[in-house]
C-alpha cells in the first residue's frame, strides 16, 4: 500500500506542478473554457503516459548509450515550447473566440513528446517503480501516473475557466495571454539553460 501511495505522490507532484503544458491549459481553459481544453487535456495525458511506456519498456537504453539525445530533445523542445508561448501571447480576446484555433489533441500529445520536463519525470519515475525481470510495477505506476496526469490537467483547466471570470474584458483577456504566453517562453528559456549549464 505504502508503494501505490509513493506512485501515486510522485505521479501528482509531477503533474500539478507549473509547467509547459500545464500553462497552455490554464490558458486554454481562460479563453475556450473547459470543454473546448478537453482535447489539449487528452492529448498531454495520454502523450505523457506514452512517452513512460516508451521509456520504460526500453528506450532508456538507448538514451543512457546516447546521453546527448537529451541535449537535442532540450534544444528542438525548448523551440516548440516558444513557439506554443508566442501562438498563446498573440492569440486574440474572446471577442473573436469563434474565429481562432484552440489547442488541440495533437498539439498537447507533441508537447509532452518535446518537454525536457516531462522525460526527465518518465526518467526518474522509471528508476524509482521498475524492478529487474518484471514490469508489473512499472505498469502499475504508468496507470496511476495516467490517471493523475489526467486529473491534473483537467484540473489546471478549471483554473483557466475560474480565472476567466476575472478576465472579463478584451484588455485584460490580452494582458493574460501576454503573461502566460511569456512565462512559457520564459520557461523554455530556463529549461534550455538548465541542460546545458
Amino acid at each position: 500500500m505504502s508503494l501505490l501511495f509513493a506512485m501515486f505522490s510522485f505521479s501528482l507532484a509531477m503533474s500539478i506542478s507549473p509547467g509547459p503544458v500545464n500553462m497552455v491549459v490554464v490558458s486554454s481553459g481562460a479563453n475556450y473554457g473547459i470543454r473546448k481544453t478537453f482535447a489539449f487535456v487528452s492529448g498531454g495525458a495520454i502523450g505523457f503516459t506514452l512517452l513512460l511506456l516508451f521509456v520504460g519498456l526500453g528506450f532508456s537504453k538507448v538514451i543512457d548509450l546516447y546521453p546527448h539525445f537529451l541535449d537535442v530533445l532540450a534544444v528542438v523542445g525548448s523551440l516548440f515550447i516558444v513557439y506554443m508561448g508566442y501562438k498563446i501571447a498573440s492569440s486574440k480576446p474572446k471577442v473573436d473566440i469563434e474565429t481562432r484555433a484552440q489547442p488541440t489533441f495533437s498539439q498537447g500529445f507533441l508537447l509532452q513528446w518535446l518537454n525536457p520536463k516531462a522525460w526527465i519525470a518518465s526518467m526518474v519515475g522509471i528508476s524509482l517503480f521498475s524492478v529487474p525481470n518484471s514490469n508489473l510495477e512499472f505498469l502499475t505506476f504508468a496507470f496511476i501516473y495516467f490517471v493523475v496526469c489526467y486529473g491534473s490537467l483537467f484540473i489546471w483547466s478549471v483554473v483557466g475557466k475560474k480565472a476567466s471570470i476575472l478576465l472579463n474584458n478584451a484588455f485584460k483577456l490580452k494582458c493574460f495571454n501576454y503573461l502566460m504566453g511569456g512565462l512559457l517562453i520564459v520557461t523554455a528559456c530556463f529549461l534550455l539553460y538548465t541542460q546545458f549549464k
